[in-house]
Parts: structure tokens; C-alpha cells; sequence
């Protein structure tokens, strides 16, 4: 038999009696004062229905606004501009957050998983003064094995590989820096770095286009939010869920190894090209020196953390952003960079 039917004559919504077996429900009501409870699940019913008519109204929308009427513009204009607040902003990373932790909390009860998601918060982590790692899921609720979650809404953001990377560049955020970084300031086994389809960058989008792992640094997930479209993060979730639970510890990581080899290849290509300034004039010799001083400073540099990961067999990843972030050498080249300008 039906639950809902129709008044046609009084243009009424009638339910039959039913009952609800949610614990998501059932927890929100629960919190709730009796005499508030009535007016929150019309509520509920209301914003529900507008968010199925979401997709359908959009479309519909920008098809008949020239057919209706101003009064259907209007409603177009009041609808785009719902859609440009949010993207412009700058509690859009907030509201983000908080509904991929609601997302991954009804994910757990569905699947019948353990696991736990928590927002961090303004909560530093283990890095002093740095927040990075927005949500915190534990395994089976173990606080021992943490999957880490970064919610990045943000067009400039970039891939950022270690072949790319060029580390006498100003520092900029991109997509492999916050994956290291969420993971070692939150002591994660696992992380993973969500965007927006609406806001990511394209080269981005062509390049990941719905999850991607990228060895030994993490897990990218492209969503639609717009549409409460999630189930790229669920696949990206339970990757690295298998990840974090049958991840042993070895003697030697031959993707770790792979991030020290790409470097070195980087630096000695750049070694390669000062063949080509050295016929330019003084300007160009003083760029040949400063580039053969920044090879030399960053050749010192990897060949430290490689001789260190060779004897530990291992690397933290503390000692993996300090290595991808290469703040030490930045810092080193300064005074020379000055001296070599006053030649």
C-alpha cells in the first residue's frame, strides 16, 4: 500500500502513517526539542524536494526563460546567482567540509563500516601552526590508522609533480604538496585530496578526470558538489582504506626511490643547459653561475635525504615535504643569489 497520496482538491501532500528505521534521522531528531521536531521535518521535506528539482530546474530554466516572461528570468537570475555566491565564496571550503564529513558518515553506516570522520577543525596538527588535513576518518575507529582528508576548492591550484616542481620558486600550494602535507601533520597512513569539478583547474581535470593514486604521496578525487555527486570520493576512499589496512613497512620503497631519481634527472638536465649560456655577455654568465650554484646547492640536498633513505631504508613524511618543499636549500641560495648580483 502507498504512503503518500494526493489531495487533488485541497492541493495537499497526505502520509499515511510510517516509520522511519534511519539512525542518521533518528540521531537528528533525537537531539532535537520535542515541540521543535513538527516544523524541522517539513522542513527537511521542503529543502529535500528543492534539491531533487535542483538538476531539472537549472535546465529548465535557461530553456523558457525567453518563452515566459520576466518574472521567470528573474527566477533564472536569483537561481545563477545562488550558484556565483557559493563559488565566489569564501566559506565555500567550510561548507565543503562539512558536508563531504556528512557524506563519508552516512557512507560508513551504509556499507556497515566501523570507521569514524571527524572535521579537524582549527585544530594544529603535528606540524606547528599548520592546519592542513580538513577531515580526520579512523579506520575501524582506530587513531592508529587514519585516512586524511583535504578539501581543496581552489582554481589556482596546480598538480604540482616532482618533475615540475621547481623549488627556488616562490612556495605555492598545489595538489602533491597539500597530499604530503595533510598526511605527515596529521599522522595519516592515507590521504587524500578532494576538488571540485567546478573549481579545478583544467589541466587538472584532464589529467586525473575522476580519481587518481599517486604512488607513495596520495589519492586525488574529482566530485560534483553542485549535485551532491560524491561517488568519486567513496571510490578514492576505499582505495585507500585497502591501502592504509595491508600496508607494510619494507626495507626499500621504489617509489620513494623514484621521487629521489626524478629530481636528480631534473637537476641534470638543468646542468646540461648552461652549456648554452655560456656564449651570451656578463648577464648571462652571472645566470650561469647562479644556475650552476642552485644545481650544485640542490645536488647537495637530495644526495643528503638519498644517502639517509638508503641507510634508513625509509623516510618519514615530515622528511618528505621538507625534501618536496626544499626550504632549506631556498634559504641557503639567498645570500649567494645577492652576492652574485653585486659581481
Amino acid at each position: 500500500m502507498a504512503i503518500l497520496s494526493l489531495n487533488q482538491k485541497n492541493k495537499r501532500v497526505e502520509l499515511d502513517g510510517f516509520e522511519l528505521d534511519n539512525p542518521v534521522v533518528f540521531n537528528f531528531f533525537d537531539n532535537l526539542p520535542s515541540s521543535e521536531r513538527d516544523e524541522k521535518l517539513l522542513r527537511a521535506i521542503y529543502i529535500g524536494v528543492l534539491a531533487l528539482m535542483e538538476d531539472r530546474l537549472s535546465s529548465f530554466l535557461s530553456k523558457t526563460a525567453n518563452q515566459l516572461g520576466t518574472e521567470l528570468e528573474s527566477l533564472k537570475m536569483i537561481f545563477d546567482m545562488k550558484q556565483e555566491i557559493f563559488f565566489k565564496s569564501a566559506i565555500k571550503g567550510m561548507i565543503a567540509e562539512d558536508e563531504i564529513a556528512s557524506f563519508l558518515s552516512q557512507f560508513f553506516l551504509e556499507q556497515k563500516l566501523l570507521d569514524k570522520a571527524r572535521l579537524s577543525g582549527n585544530h594544529a596538527g603535528v606540524i606547528p601552526k599548520n592546519k592542513t588535513g580538513d577531515i580526520i576518518c579512523t579506520v575501524n575507529g582506530e587513531e592508529d590508522l587514519k585516512i586524511i582528508i583535504e578539501c581543496k576548492f581552489d582554481k589556482s591550484l596546480r598538480l604540482g609533480s616532482i618533475e615540475s616542481k621547481d623549488i627556488f620558486s616562490r612556495k605555492t600550494d598545489t595538489a602533491w604538496s597539500q597530499l604530503i602535507e595533510a598526511q605527515a601533520n596529521r599522522d595519516g597512513k592515507v590521504s587524500i585530496i578532494v576538488l571540485d569539478v567546478s573549481l579545478a583547474d583544467s589541466s587538472i581535470l584532464n589529467t586525473i578526470q575522476n580519481v587518481r593514486y599517486i604512488p607513495a604521496i596520495g589519492l586525488v578525487s574529482i566530485i560534483n558538489s553542485q549535485k551532491g555527486d560524491y561517488s568519486n570520493l567513496a571510490i578514492a576512499y576505499m582505495l585507500a582504506r585497502d591501502i592504509a589496512i595491508n600496508a607494510h613497512t619494507v626495507n626499500l620503497d621504489k617509489d620513494i626511490l623514484s621521487v629521489f631519481i626524478n629530481r636528480i634527472i631534473k637537476d641534470i638536465s638543468d646542468v646540461l643547459n648552461i652549456k648554452s649560456l655560456v656564449l651570451g655577455n656578463i648577464e648571462t654568465n652571472k645566470k650561469i653561475l647562479a644556475q650552476l650554484e642552485k644545481s650544485l646547492l640542490s645536488m647537495d640536498f637530495s644526495q643528503k635525504y638519498l644517502l639517509k633513505f638508503l641507510e634508513d631504508g625509509q623516510m618519514s613524511r615530515e622528511d618528505l615535504l621538507n625534501f618536496y618543499s626544499g626550504d632549506e636549500i631556498r634559504d641557503i641560495y639567498k645570500p649567494i643569489e645577492k652576492d652574485i648580483k653585486e659581481l
